[in-house]
């Protein structure tokens, strides 16, 4: 058993970061063009518009909870006098709810995948295996939240402590190895999502549109528009000399 807790929570870990990296980085080789959603909103949008924006902005929400319940560590937030009962408790109310969005939201997208036969036909098999992996992984998270309720668990003092040990190439299998077990299944259905990732239509993610924000400057004019002021050099056609407003030319 203890073999298999340091392949499961000691070497695991680095080989889907392996696969992780250079899938990537072979898919950026290969298909760089396909670091795309294949967008089907031409073929149904009705659902896309509830489900598309409910599962990405609750997705982000999630993202920002295990970011700060994992590398926030305990003796932080003591220091900014925040007990442990008002932490949990504001974890499980905002954790539930964006996990309980995040749920819905993919649903829909995942009956309209399935419902609206030309975005079926549009489906990948990457997208068979990924999109159910990613709604088990949203579900195992969810049901880690609520279990908290009933059998109180404290993974800041066990699952973050292993996940901050990644880190130091010293994994400290042991605070995961007697994790509860929705735990382990969540960790391990979310490492195996990172392994697929770059394999499927996720690998979109990675494609933000970094440089958009430090592009030049571009000014749009609309030379028809009627009533706007037009620069003499621009009323001028092709071999034609500007003329001043009082009807002479330009020349001198």
């Amino acid at each position: 058993m203890k073999h298999l807790h340091i392949a499961l929570w000691g070497v695991l870990p680095y080989l889907a970061l392996v696969v992780l990296v250079a899938g990537t980085a072979w898919r950026y080789r290969y298909d760089r063009f396909g670091f795309t959603t294949r967008s089907s909103q031409l073929h149904e949008s009705r659902l896309l518009r509830v489900g598309g924006p409910l599962f990405h902005y609750a997705l982000f929400l999630v993202i920002g909870g295990h970011v700060m319940g994992l590398l926030v560590p305990e003796s932080l937030t003591r220091w900014f006098r925040i007990s442990e009962e008002q932490y949990h408790a504001v974890a499980l109310a905002m954790g539930g709810t964006a996990g309980v969005a995040a749920v819905v939201g993919l649903g829909v997208l995942l009956y309209r995948r399935v419902r609206v036969p030309a975005v079926r036909g549009a489906t990948s098999r990457s997208d068979r295996v990924t999109l159910p992996l990613l709604a088990l992984v949203l579900l195992a998270g969810l049901t880690a939240t609520v279990s908290s309720v009933t059998n109180p668990y404290d993974y800041r003092l066990g699952v973050a402590v292993w996940f901050r040990s990644l880190f130091t190439l010293d994994p400290d299998v042991g605070a995961m190895a007697h994790a509860p077990l929705v735990y382990q299944v969540h960790a391990l259905l979310a490492l195996t999502l990172f392994a697929l990732w770059p394999f499927g239509r996720l690998v979109h993610a990675f494609a933000a549109p970094l440089g958009y924000a430090a592009r030049p400057y571009v000014v749009y004019r609309s030379r028809g528009r009627a009533g706007a002021p037009v620069h003499p050099a621009l009323s001028a056609g092709p071999g034609r000399t500007p003329r001043t407003p009082a009807g002479r030319t330009g020349r001198r």
